[in-house]
C-alpha cells in the first residue's frame, strides 16, 4: 500500500551542526522572499503540513532565537523575520504550520529543558509572544513540542507531565490550536494495556512516532509490526491521532555526526508500503536539504536533492496527494 507524503519537519537553522553541512550556510543567508519559494515548493509536491523545528535553539555557548524577542538574541540571518515568510507562504497555499515551543534551554538537555522550572517559564514566555506576533495567520494551526525522550517500553512519566503542562498553556493562549509529538523508540516501545492507559493521559492531538530508518536504529521491512500495534493502542485509547515522521535521509558517514543527505525513492516507497495501512497522515524528516525543486531560487541541500524532488513530486502525483 502507498500512500503521499502530506507533510514535513522544517527548520531555519538545523540544530546538528554536522547534520546540516549542505544547507545551514545557504539558509543563513536566505532572504524572505527565497524563504517563502521554500515553502511554495512544498506546496508544488502537494503538502499540507509543516512542524517548524525549532523558534530558538539553546547551546551550550551560546542560544539564538528566529523571531524578535527579548529571551534570546536574534540570529545572525540575512532574513530579519523569518517567521512572517514561513507563515505569510503558508498562508497562500493553504497549508498549515505547527510552531514550535521547546529548545529553550540546551536542545540536548532533554530532561531538563522538560522538566526545569526555569525553561518552561521562558518557553512559556516564547509561546504568548509567538502567538501576539504570528496567531493571526490562518496557517498557524498548532504547537509542537520537540523536547523528546525515548519511549522506552513505555512513556516516561515526566515526558507525560511535560506535553500535559505545555498543552494546558497552549489550551489556554490560543484556544483551539492542535498539539503534536514526534518520540522516538518506535522500535522498543510496548503497546500493551499500560501504554493505552498512557495514551489516554496525555493530553496531544497528533502523535507522529518515528520510523527511526535514517538513524538505522530500524529496516522498513520491520516498521510495519510497529505501526500495526500502534494503531490498535491508539484505536483503544480513543484520543490522539496516529501519524509517522518518516526519515526521508541517510548519513554521508557516521550516525548522528556526518551530514544528512538524500536516500533513494525505492526506500521510501519500501517505508511508505509498511506504515501506510496504519497511521493517518505521512509527514518526512525532513524535506530541506533533501530536495530541491530544478531552477528554484531557494536552493539549499546536496546535489542529490534536485534528483529526489522529481521523485517525490512523481510519487505524490501518482497517489494524489
Amino acid at each position: 500500500m502507498q500512500k503521499p507524503i502530506t507533510g514535513t519537519w522544517f527548520e531555519f537553522w538545523h540544530h546538528n551542526i554536522p547534520e546540516g553541512k549542505y544547507w545551514n550556510p545557504i539558509c543563513r543567508h536566505f532572504s524572505a522572499e527565497q524563504w517563502g519559494a521554500k515553502v511554495d515548493e512544498l506546496a508544488s509536491v502537494g503538502m499540507k503540513y509543516i512542524v517548524l523545528m525549532a523558534t530558538a535553539l539553546g547551546y551550550e555557548e551560546y542560544a539564538e532565537s528566529y523571531f524578535d524577542t527579548d529571551i534570546f538574541p536574534f540570529a545572525e540571518m540575512a532574513c530579519k523575520d523569518p517567521m512572517s515568510a514561513l507563515l505569510n507562504a503558508a498562508d497562500r497555499n493553504g497549508m498549515k504550520v505547527f510552531v514550535s515551543c521547546g529548545f529553550y534551554g540546551v536542545w540536548t538537555h532533554t530532561m531538563e529543558n522538560m522538566t526545569s522550572p526555569v525553561i518552561t517559564e521562558r518557553a512559556f514566555k516564547a509561546m504568548e509572544q509567538l502567538w501576539e506576533k504570528y496567531g493571526h495567520h490562518e496557517s498557524f494551526y498548532g504547537w509542537y513540542f520537540p523536547d523528546e525522550t525515548c519511549i522506552e517500553g513505555h512513556f516516561h512519566p515526566a515526558f507525560i507531565e511535560y506535553v500535559n503542562r505545555y498543552s494546558a498553556h497552549a489550551h489556554k493562549i490560543a484556544p483551539g490550536t492542535k498539539t503534536l509529538i514526534a518520540p522516538y523508540g518506535t522500535n522498543i516501545l510496548v503497546a500493551d494495556d499500560e501504554y493505552v492507559e498512557q495514551l489516554k493521559a496525555l493530553d496531544v492531538d497528533i502523535i507522529a512516532y518515528q520510523d527511526e530508518i535514517g538513524v538505522q536504529k530500524s529496516k522498513p521491512e520491520d516498521t510495519a509490526e510497529y505501526y500495526k500495534n500502534l494503531r490498535k493502542a491508539h484505536d483503544a485509547a480513543g484520543r490522539a491521532a496516529l501519524w509517522a515522521d518518516m526519515e526521508a535521509f541517510e548519513f554521508e558517514g557516521k550516525v548522528y555526526s556526518s551530514a544528512l543527505i538524500p536516500a533513494t525513492i525505492e526506500r521510501l516507497e519500501r517505508q511508505i508500503e509498511s506504515i501506510a495501512p496504519y497511521v493517518d497522515e505521512i509527514l518526512i524528516y525532513q524535506y530541506q536539504g533533501m530536495f530541491n525543486k530544478p531552477g528554484t531560487i531557494a536552493y539549499c541541500g546536496h546535489p542529490d536533492s534536485v534528483r529526489y524532488y522529481n521523485e517525490l513530486a512523481e510519487h505524490n502525483a501518482k497517489y494524489k496527494a
